[in-house]
């Protein structure tokens, strides 16, 4: 079992700054990727940015792709997403997942990721 823990949201004004951190402890072993969702109310959890864990491959999507970062310390367990020139659209609640099984092919599935954190709150406002 892993699991998963999320921090650093908030509310910043538009065109601002914030970084999440997420943290995995348990059974990290055999954990081969970590990724970053969000979901606004009323709507699917969309995929944001994954990295694997073996060499480091980020993937993003692309409405967040030159304004996002993420980034990991492997010997912590840890993953942070540097986020620039926030737009209200970003406003959602951000969950951080652990271990897709299947491989980076399935990285934008939500339901490929087996651990999961209780999400952070980010609000933008315009």
């Amino acid at each position: 079992q892993v699991h998963v823990a999320e921090s650093g949201g908030g509310l910043v004004q538009a065109g601002g700054s914030l970084r999440l951190s997420c943290a995995a402890s348990g059974d990290t072993l055999n954990n081969n990727a970590m990724a970053w969702f969000r979901q606004r109310p009323g709507e699917e959890r969309e995929f944001v940015a994954a990295i694997k864990w073996s060499n480091g491959w980020i993937q993003y999507a692309d409405s967040v792709k030159g304004r996002f970062t993420l980034s990991r310390d492997r010997a912590k367990n840890t993953v942070g997403l540097e986020m620039n020139l926030l737009q209200s659209a970003d406003t959602a609640v951000y969950y951080c997942a652990a271990h897709n099984p299947e491989g980076s092919a399935f990285y934008r599935r939500a339901d490929r990721w087996s651990f999961w954190g209780q999400g952070t709150q980010v609000t933008v406002s315009s």
